[in-house]
């Protein structure tokens, strides 16, 4: 007889019909208006950012596979993603080479040193951001003003708020921001493109409400309580949303399926944390914008919010003891 050959696997054992490849290309369907919107605002320079980092994470991905002897994944979409949320992170006038970088950092150490796909800790994309935020803090905050024919730098809102104060930002036009009319990161100026894409993901149901809302909310909560007691100091919990990357880090990088907790409380734990750090970053902190600091730190807490879980669904299933 044959012995008997277990397959071991790791959890969350929950089936569904949904494939990796249909999951992934539907997070790139929902990314599509940002990334439109983003080369309609930049131009020529964003849609060659953006094509330079899907292209390098594809064949960073390729490559890695190739090396490692692994059946090639390099279609299945989730380098797509990769390269689609890197570049909407990133400015339209970042050099080449830098993206390039940025590609490598986030497929083969965020991802691949992790083991590949469904074994990574942190958001690949967010820490390819950091990495190059760190290391070139004047290319990563070199921003475009949108319709610039002649390459025209612009300080964004946060960073006006940061380094001038409230003061400086008295002309700042709500509508605009909203629409994307504003320099930052291509992913980042338009709350109107980020919508539907948002709206596509909670109707798939890819993504639920908790996360991005209560991140989102804890923000305005914490920046709003600062804004009340002092209004000529902080900015308004309006302004906190309608600028920096928060509502496309809320609903399309700290849902990442891989790198968030699974169980509901988990989530709103994880949404609360990334709330309250990036408003305490943005606030105090010495970098205009927190959100990315902030989801990767929680990053690094989803085993432990994960595992706190798991002990209390054994602790209920064990039965008492009662003293005779």
């Amino acid at each position: 007889m044959e012995p008997l050959k277990l397959k071991v696997s790791y959890a969350p054992f929950v089936r569904s019909k949904d494939s990796i490849e249909s999951v992934m290309y539907n997070v790139a369907v929902a990314l599509l208006p940002a990334t439109l919107v983003s080369i309609y605002f930049f131009g020529w320079r964003a849609l060659l950012v953006t094509g330079v980092s899907i292209v390098s994470s594809i064949c960073f991905e390729w490559a890695i596979d190739k090396i490692r002897k692994k059946p090639t994944a390099c279609l299945d979409g989730s380098a797509l993603v990769t390269g689609q949320l890197l570049a909407l992170n990133l400015p339209s006038g970042l050099p080449l080479w830098m993206v390039i970088m940025g590609a490598f950092v986030a497929i083969v150490i965020a991802k691949h040193l992790f083991g590949g796909l469904g074994f990574n800790i942190f958001n690949p994309a967010l820490v390819a951001r950091v990495f190059l935020l760190i290391s070139f803090p004047a290319a990563m905050t070199e921003w475009y003003a949108p319709f610039s024919v002649d390459m025209q730098t612009a300080a964004s809102p946060l960073g006006i708020l940061k380094t001038d104060g409230l003061q400086a930002l008295a002309g700042f036009n709500t509508l605009d921001a909203f629409y994307g009319i504003r320099p930052g990161s291509l992913g980042e100026t338009s709350i109107l493109a980020l919508l539907p894409g948002a709206a596509w993901l909670l109707y798939k149901k890819y993504i639920t409400w908790h996360i991005p809302f209560v991140f989102i909310g804890t923000t305005m909560l914490f920046t709003g309580i600062f804004y009340l007691i002092d209004p000529l100091g902080y900015a308004s919990p309006l302004f906190h949303l309608l600028t920096g990357g928060l509502v496309l880090g809320a609903f399309f990088m700290a849902t990442d399926m891989v790198t968030s907790p699974l169980s509901l409380r988990g989530q709103i734990i994880f949404g609360i944390g990334c709330g309250v750090l990036t408003a305490i970053i943005r606030l105090w902190g010495g970098y205009p914008e927190g959100v990315s600091f902030a989801i990767l730190i929680m990053n690094a807490l989803v085993p432990l919010l994960d595992r706190w879980d798991v002990s209390e669904i054994k602790a209920k299933k064990q039965p008492s003891i009662k003293a005779a």
